[in-house]
């Protein structure tokens, strides 16, 4: 692609970028959060139309960007950040949507063969999905495969590119691994893959080359295996950064914020801890473990059948019983960001504001919007989101400046423990240390933090302790020092 420049109103969201794949090779398209990556992405899979003047080809024959119904443009296959999945619809259904349904000679549906072929395509990722279940049940690294599946679908060893934007959001190791071993295969039979991420040890891991754009124009395009971490963090940030997040240092002595007790939902079996005040608490596992379900127990958001107890010792000495866990007002900062954490219809400032607005109403019950105003104004310069404005539509926004909103959204409530999950899935390096500098301030500040997270980089850089569930249990407890890449690896896969 060449000259490829778009513009939304006032925002030059790209300004004459180039970009080339080539046959046999694995691309990165890196830049922090808002500097156009996800609308080159949409440009190439037909979203959006660039502006006058943009060229593009595919093995050297000119094609026509905005003509996504053209046979060679099948030859270009898109997993998006957002997945484009209907959750009402099954993994066979979802998967039909864009390669049609087998049919007998008289028009009926072949569902055998279609649970048949679905299934082969899955499977190689081994998470055991129900293909017949509505997608809405499935957990977000199920979701993520279902998605993969249906881009590969029809395109084994074929040429053309395959691009991923941040397939590994929410994986586990595990996961990510087994995801790595099929990019590598559509790259050996001869396709290009363009792979979006903003981990840069998956960069360093798979990818040959790496083009960085940054406010929408194309910086750098580079061999990886001349780059260093530091010096492909600063052609992202355009300045000398540190890439590392300071170690966390365990708080001193405290009483605890928050106390559980056998804890049981879906695979959960009796999981129990303290949270002390100031603590950052780390809770990992691979997928079906369970860690990720202890933060929507704790906070009363799972939909499925909850049991345990749950106290706020400063508050009050009476335990709740966890299906009412709702009652202790704990907000959650959810795995699922586009589709649990904002409303894409909603302004900045309606999204940030929405659960305190029995705070924000007059006894009239008419909302004071100038209140609402200056609330949603200063939390949006406390947590550095860049915005037109507290009225632009969130959609507008970058993954990560969405995150913040939702960050601030649950910091308005000043509650006692913030529960996040997956954090900074989707998130940029500058924005990633942002978000861990805003966490470790509200936990000096006394509020104790539970982090749910499948990113090991998360859970060294913030949590002072952090609980391996394995099998509904928890099998470890690692702290301080001892929290290290291997020891939460083999804590998580039961190799110690």
């Amino acid at each position: 692609m060449a000259s490829l420049s778009k513009r939304f109103g006032g925002t030059q969201a790209l300004d004459d970028v180039d970009l080339e794949v080539v046959p046999g090779e694995i691309h990165a398209l890196m830049g922090p959060n808002g500097s156009g990556k996800s609308t080159l992405i949409k440009i190439l899979a037909g979203y959006h139309h660039a502006e006058p003047g943009a060229v593009a080809e595919l093995d050297g024959e000119p094609f026509d960007l905005g003509q996504v119904t053209a046979s060679r443009h099948d030859r270009l296959r898109f997993v998006h950040q957002e997945l484009g999945l209907v959750g009402e619809l099954s993994a066979v259904d979802n998967l039909a949507l864009s390669h049609g349904f087998a049919r007998t000679a008289f028009g009926n549906i072949r569902w055998r063969e279609m649970e048949k072929r679905t299934s082969a395509l899955v499977e190689r990722f081994g998470l055991g999905i129900d293909v017949r279940r509505p997608l809405a049940t499935a957990t977000p690294v199920q979701r993520t495969v279902v998605a993969i599946a249906a881009a590969l679908q029809g395109w084994e060893g074929r040429r053309g590119v395959l691009v991923l934007d941040e397939p590994t959001a929410v994986l586990p190791p595990g996961e990510v691994a087994r995801l790595f071993d099929i990019v590598r295969e559509v790259r050996d039979a001869g396709a290009g893959v363009l792979y979006v991420s903003h981990r840069m040890d998956e960069i360093f891991a798979l990818a040959d080359r790496v083009t960085v754009i940054r406010g929408g124009r194309r910086i750098a395009t580079r061999p990886v295996a001349e780059l260093t971490p530091r010096s492909l963090a600063e052609l992202m940030a355009g300045e000398e950064m540190e890439t590392n997040h300071r170690p966390a240092t365990p708080p001193g002595p405290a009483d605890p914020v928050l106390q559980v007790r056998d804890l049981r939902a879906g695979p959960l079996r009796g999981v129990g801890f303290d949270l002390a005040k100031g603590e950052r608490l780390g809770i990992t596992g691979l997928v079906g473990s369970g860690h990720e379900i202890v933060p929507y127990a704790v906070c009363g958001a799972h939909a499925g059948r909850v049991s345990g107890r749950l106290r706020l010792p400063e508050r009050s000495e009476r335990w709740t019983q966890a299906r009412d866990a709702h009652g202790l007002g704990l907000p959650l900062v959810p795995a699922d960001r586009a589709g649990e954490g904002v409303i894409g219809d909603f302004s900045v400032g309606e999204n940030l504001t929405l659960p305190l607005l029995d705070r924000l109403r007059a006894r009239s019950g008419q909302l004071r919007r100038r209140r609402e105003s200056t609330l949603a104004e200063d939390w949006i310069r406390r947590v550095g989101v860049r915005t037109a404005g507290r009225g632009a539509r969130i959609t507008t926004l970058s993954g990560g400046n969405q995150q913040k909103v939702v960050m601030a959204r649950c910091l308005a409530q000043r509650p006692p423990v913030l529960t996040l999950c997956e954090p900074t899935a989707g998130v940029d390096i500058a924005t990633r240390l942002q978000l861990y500098d805003l966490i470790e301030r509200q936990a000096d500040e006394g509020m104790g933090v539970i982090v749910s997270s499948s990113d090991t980089q998360d859970l060294l850089a913030l949590c002072t302790r952090v609980l391996v569930v394995r099998d509904g249990r928890i099998a470890r407890e690692i702290s301080g020092r001892d929290i290290t890449e291997s020891a939460l690896v083999h804590a998580m896969e039961g190799t110690e």
